[in-house]
C-alpha cells in the first residue's frame, strides 16, 4: 500500500495547484492509505483562505467524502506508536511542526507502506532512515 499526505490530497482536489494532474492521477488510479490527520490537514488547507476562491466547509467535506474516501483506507496510529515516535523525535531531529510529517512517516511505517507520497520531500529528509517507506514525489 502507498500512503498520501495532505499535500497530495490538496493538489488532487484543486485544479489550480501546480501538481494537480499528477496528484489527481494518483488519487483516482487505485487505492491508497491516508493517516486520519491528513484529512484534517486537507480540510484546514482548503477552508483556510489560502486557496482562492475559498471553498465552503460543506463543499470541502463533500469533496473529501466523494473523491478521497471511496479509494482511501483511513489509517490510525496506535497510541503506543505515537508515544514511541515522541521518544525517538530528538534522535531523528524532529522539532516543532515537523512532528506532523514525522507522524505521517510513522503511520506509513506502522502500516507497512512501500511509499509515502508527498509534494514536500525535503520535509522528510532529516528524519528518514533506512528501512522507512520511500518518500516519493509524484
Amino acid at each position: 500500500m502507498n500512503i498520501f499526505d495532505s499535500s497530495i490530497l490538496v493538489a488532487a482536489l484543486v485544479e489550480s495547484e501546480f501538481h494537480h494532474s499528477a496528484c489527481k492521477i494518483l488519487v483516482t488510479s487505485g487505492t491508497f492509505g491516508v493517516w486520519t490527520h491528513s484529512l484534517v490537514e486537507t480540510f484546514n488547507t482548503l477552508t483556510s483562505g489560502k486557496i482562492k476562491p475559498r471553498p465552503s466547509a460543506a463543499n470541502v467535506a463533500k469533496a473529501l467524502r466523494s473523491s478521497i474516501r471511496p479509494r482511501a483506507s483511513i489509517l490510525q496510529l496506535p497510541e503506543e506508536q505515537m508515544l514511541n515516535a515522541f521518544d525517538e523525535a530528538e534522535k531523528r531531529g524532529v522539532r516543532g511542526g515537523a512532528i506532523f510529517d514525522y507522524l505521517h512517516l510513522i503511520t506509513a511505517r506502522h502500516h507497512s507502506a512501500a511509499r509515502l507520497y508527498t509534494l514536500n520531500t525535503g520535509h522528510f529528509a532529516s528524519f528518514w532512515r533506512e528501512g522507512d517507506p520511500i518518500i516519493t514525489h509524484p
